[in-house]
């Protein structure tokens, strides 16, 4: 069925997921992806001056002093540092529960939300309350996307089922085929303005190729409303909103441990194209 490497043959139709080996091989290529961006962005912050010959390097400013801040205030939980991460905020549970209130959550039948740690919660409450989780495979690695039910999992396996290698190991591969409607995006930031829905994540675009993926396979449009969950010191006044890409996904609701934001964004939703 998952048809993946991780999977160890034990007997004539007994097929073991192999939990350490899946483990490893992340944690092993997070490490390389986190040092190419930290060489990538130590070289782009270096030219920002010249907005001709680097016109991102911006971005990697506000990150960076972002990152920055929540370390020097010690407000992420493991993993550390929050350097080239989704950051794991203090408060990321509580963020989750004032998304999960939300009138379009509790509508929602089906829920895209990112893998990242802080957005754990989020995948645990959306399996719980019975709705179908899609979740990207970290690093879109071992497929595109997983579709995982409650009706696929037991009582002792659910909270797994909301880690990376549960979602591996529980989970339902599909395709760009697959025909599917996704009601609500949750992704992970590492900084948003809450003016304008203006938002960065970490520098590796994978929430944007994701929102691609979906725009292509049909399952969401411009009606469909993105969330994010941060910490209050993740929102930011000054990403200019001028400078953002065409595939720059903004966000219509940010939900905090303190308050949750609509911020009405104006800014296009890519069209996958």
């Amino acid at each position: 069925m998952h048809g993946t490497k991780y999977y160890v043959t034990r007997g004539q139709n007994d097929a073991v997921f192999n939990d350490e080996a899946y483990e490893a091989d992340r944690l092993r290529l997070d490490a390389e992806a986190r040092k190419s961006m930290a060489e990538k962005s130590s070289k782009e912050v270096q030219i920002e001056d010249d907005p001709n010959s680097n016109p991102n390097a911006w971005k990697w400013v506000i990150r960076k002093r972002v990152w920055d801040l929540m370390e020097a205030h010690n407000i992420a939980q493991f993993p550390r540092p929050v350097h080239h991460r989704i950051p794991n905020f203090i408060g990321a549970p509580l963020a989750a529960k004032k998304l999960s209130e939300l009138e379009v959550f509790n509508k929602a039948k089906c829920v895209k939300v990112n893998p990242d740690t802080p957005q754990k919660q989020v995948r645990f409450l959306t399996l719980n309350d019975g709705k179908k989780l899609l979740t990207p495979q970290p690093r879109l690695r071992t497929g595109f996307f997983s579709v995982l039910e409650s009706s696929m999992l037991s009582p002792s396996t659910i909270k797994e089922a909301c880690t990376s290698v549960g979602v591996a190991k529980y989970g339902r591969p599909i395709g760009l085929d697959e025909k599917i409607r996704v009601d609500l995006i949750v992704i992970g930031s590492v900084a948003v303005d809450p003016n304008t829905g203006a938002r960065l994540g970490k520098g590796e675009g994978f929430a944007e190729l994701e929102y691609g993926m979906l725009r292509y396979m049909g399952s969401i449009d411009d009606s469909t409303l993105v969330v994010t969950s941060v910490h209050d010191k993740q929102l930011v006044d000054d990403i200019p909103v001028e400078k953002l890409l065409v595939h720059d996904v903004p966000v219509d609701i940010i939900c905090t441990p303190t308050q949750v934001i609509f911020t009405n964004t104006s800014i296009p939703k890519p069209q996958g194209q």
